[in-house]
């Protein structure tokens, strides 16, 4: 005799086998992308939770998928991320509308937890080049000749030349500063949050013409003839938007150009996927199309907007196949851990296939190129 508990058990499995199905995917097939179920509460939780349950089940061991990008690329795909929100993102939601997450003192929370994380990670995922942004891969045949062209095309967009200082807001391992260095003659400063990545950066960068401060984009005021911001808006937060482009504004020459390369949401939001803020980037968003564009209007003429979205899932797929390679390099990290890890990157991957995030980068000058701007490309 089957008990109650039992017969809602298997109500909840009816109930997610039949979302599964308007994606194409079946609980226990024989597909690459079906999920396998080791956990029967699994069920319950996932439409209780949502994404953050599905995630957090994964990481848990409670099902696994030969395709996991294959998986959750269907999910999103059929959108069933909207049909069952679960309690996380309600709370998450009415948090970020409350309060400011990315306050000084909250910003840090991410250099902490996510790149302070360890640079022997980073260095065994990123390839030749620590740079944690998307490769542009139109002439690139693998990740490192895709970040060189990456940062050459940031280079070429801005026009540097020799004898230009240049400020990087979000610096990173300082890779782009020390290709801009190298390459193009300028000499530049790069903040950043991340002890780590600083520490890393100044040795990178030694003997260079580069200062690498660990520092809040706030606290910057001096000119600088050109300024780029890689990967880091997405921790800014529509709250603060307006500053940081005063900051940017009140630190670039009139003739000056600013570039923004930023991951971008299709819808606006004031807050992330809940898995994603709780194990990956607390306290992010994604900026919205609009969300810039109101923000930007009155402040800066907008020169150019690129979108090579589709090159990050390249990109990405490159990281993982470069750490999974790694683990047994890496003692430190925890069979949990690259759950967790395999999880962040392969749903980025589904995320990005199915165009449901986009990358961008803006050129900005505050008052028009005289005779108009021309990107390179």
């Amino acid at each position: 005799m089957s008990t109650p508990s039992a017969g809602r058990n298997g109500r909840f499995r009816r109930r997610v086998a039949t979302l599964l199905e308007t994606a194409d995917v079946r609980l226990d097939g024989d597909r690459a992308w079906d999920m396998q179920v080791h956990d029967g509460r699994l069920y319950r939780r996932l439409l209780a939770q949502g994404s953050l349950g599905l995630g957090e089940s994964y990481v848990d061991g409670w099902w696994d998928a030969a395709s996991l990008d294959g998986l959750v690329f269907r999910l999103l795909d059929a959108r069933l991320d909207e049909r069952v929100h679960g309690a996380g993102a309600i709370l998450d939601g009415l948090v970020a509308r409350l309060v400011n997450l990315q306050t000084r003192r909250r910003s840090r929370v991410v250099g902490e937890r996510h790149y302070d994380l360890g640079n022997d990670l980073y260095t065994a995922m990123l390839g030749r080049r620590l740079v944690y942004s998307c490769g542009y891969w139109r002439d690139a045949d693998d990740l490192d000749a895709a970040q060189e062209a990456k940062l050459d095309l940031v280079c070429r967009k801005l026009g540097l030349a020799p004898g230009m200082r240049v400020l990087d807001i979000g610096c990173g391992w300082g890779e782009a500063l020390k290709f801009a260095t190298e390459r193009y003659g300028v000499e530049g400063v790069g903040v950043t949050i991340s002890r780590e990545q600083a520490d890393y950066a100044r040795t990178l960068c030694a003997g260079l013409p580069v200062e690498i401060r660990l520092a809040d984009y706030r606290d910057l005021d001096e000119r600088f003839d050109a300024i780029f911001s890689i990967g880091m808006f997405e921790h800014v937060g529509v709250r603060n938007y307006a500053t940081f482009f005063d900051v940017a504004r009140r630190c670039l020459a009139d003739d000056g150009l600013f570039l923004l390369h930023t991951i971008g949401g299709e819808r606006s939001t004031r807050h992330t996927d809940p898995w994603i803020a709780r194990y990956i980037f607390p306290n992010s968003m994604l900026p919205s199309a609009a969300q810039i564009a109101r923000t930007v209007e009155g402040r800066y003429v907008v020169e150019d907007w690129h979108n090579f979205g589709a090159d990050y899932e390249r990109t990405l797929q490159a990281w993982r196949s470069n750490v999974e390679a790694a683990w047994d390099r890496l003692p430190r990290y925890d069979a949990r851990f690259r759950r967790l890890w395999r999880y962040y990157l392969s749903s980025c991957i589904a995320a990005f296939r199915a165009r449901r995030i986009q990358l961008w980068q803006l050129v900005l000058s505050p008052r028009g190129v005289p005779g108009g701007y021309v990107a390179p490309r």
